[in-house]
């Protein structure tokens, strides 16, 4: 892999409007959206459709989480692909492939086993696509529009997320599972197809890929290994992936907790779904604030500050809070997860021009297995010490990143206009740019 070059970075501030006029991420960003919403359709559906089966809550949790886990290892064997094959043909080809699954769900009645496995495969197949969606994001939008691009999609994701839950339930109450799924499908189809109409055929010069002959031969597994080890030896990608995945992890394992504090404490039915909420409602608000207010330096340098405030909170758990000062904890949590927008640029200018596509695969996969694997974690240390104490266990976690971080990110920003001081370092052969 060879290094990027290193870009000049101003202080300008982009704006939303200015992200959202380029029409081929506005393209991308909305298809996006629509999927996340079928996608979650699909998993609360799945969900519901094999607890009826089965009456199993074990299995009914595994089918909410089955497609998130194999991510991670779908990354580091496929990865390459994102950066070898044409971006347009991949993204479309991951939407069909979602919608060929829910359809599958939907009109086939397979033993549990089987349809499991059906939404496994998808999910390893699944960093490939995005990472080739967001490989043409990061070309098409440039300094601060493109920590913007990654702002606006962190809020649809957000949105669509909730959107997609409550949709589930409305859908599934109304038309039942195996029709809410062919629901979902269509919300797919109608994606490849606006992809597949509205995006230009893009070659892999023009899209900023590498051919897979350019990268060497040996198939495409030994190609993902290869370029995922040269990814994680490198100590910036590695740092900056890293803080990227265990905070949000460790959140994951305290919201994971959340319905059993609610019950814990005997609150009113349903306001556990309102303490949930909280979260991606703070996380919408940071994001619009931090990104639509601050200055790109400003945002890299509270990047430990938010980190902190993700956690901090949490610790008030200990002392088993009542619902409105743990909606209001939450809250906070959430505006915390803006912290990411101040890692997008030094994140973006450690990557290699040749293998963009497989690292942003990997950040998204890694950070999507994390999630799932916190809420077991820290759902195993509730068994001990309670779910009040193992919340304020995984506050402690995040805060404790946050002054990892703050051994290695960067207190202050280069001044407006000013290249950012980088250096080079050899480490297992890899030539990478550190911080």
């Amino acid at each position: 892999m060879t290094k990027t070059a290193v870009p000049t970075h101003g202080n300008h501030r982009a704006t939303y409007r200015e992200v959202l006029a380029e029409p081929r991420f506005r393209l991308l960003f909305s298809t996006r959206t629509v999927a996340i919403t079928a996608g979650s359709l699909r998993i609360t559906t799945f969900s519901v459709l094999v607890f009826a089966t089965t009456g199993s809550a074990l299995l009914s949790a595994l089918a909410f989480g089955i497609g998130f886990l194999p991510q991670l290892f779908g990354s580091l064997l496929l990865g390459s692909l994102a950066d070898q094959l044409p971006p347009r043909a991949l993204i479309v080809g991951g939407y069909a492939l979602e919608c060929a699954a829910a359809l599958l769900l939907a009109l086939v009645r397979m033993p549990i086993a089987a349809s499991l496995g059906v939404v496994a495969l998808v999910a390893l197949a699944a960093p490939v696509f995005g990472g080739a969606s967001s490989r043409l994001v990061a070309q098409w939008l440039e300094g601060d529009a493109y920590v913007l691009g990654r702002s606006l999609n962190n809020i649809a994701s957000s949105g669509a997320q909730l959107f997609g839950l409550a949709l589930g339930g409305a859908v599934v109450a109304v038309l039942g599972p195996h029709r809410a799924l062919a629901v979902s499908a269509a919300l797919y189809l109608g994606c490849a197809l606006a992809i597949r109409i509205r995006l230009p055929r893009l070659h892999l010069g023009e899209s900023g890929g590498t051919p897979g002959s350019a990268r060497g031969g040996g198939g495409a597994v030994r190609a993902s290994l290869h370029g995922a080890g040269l990814l994680l030896r490198g100590q910036t990608v590695r740092r900056l992936m890293l803080a990227q995945w265990l905070p949000p992890a460790f959140l994951a394992g305290a919201e994971g907790l959340i319905v059993a504090y609610a019950g814990g404490r005997h609150f009113a039915p349903g306001w556990y779904a309102v303490l949930m909420g909280c979260l991606p409602v703070g996380m919408l608000v940071g994001d619009l604030l931090v990104g639509r207010l601050l200055r790109p330096t400003s945002r890299e340098r509270l990047v430990v500050p938010l980190i902190a405030l993700m956690g901090l909170p949490l610790v008030g758990f200990a002392a088993e809070p009542g619902v409105g000062v743990s909606s209001c904890l939450l809250l906070l949590c959430g505006f915390g997860f803006a912290y990411g927008l101040g890692l997008q640029r030094p994140f973006l200018d450690a990557l290699p021009q040749d293998g963009q596509g497989q690292a942003f695969g990997l950040l998204g996969s890694g950070s999507m297995t994390l999630q799932g694997v916190g809420p077991v974690c820290f759902g195993w240390v509730a068994a001990g010490i309670g779910t009040g104490g193992a919340i304020a266990l995984a506050g402690v976690a995040a805060a404790l990143t946050a002054g990892w971080v703050l051994t290695w990110h960067p207190p202050t920003s280069p001044a407006p206009g000013s290249v950012p001081n980088y250096s080079t370092e050899s480490e297992n052969g890899t030539e990478h740019a550190c911080v």
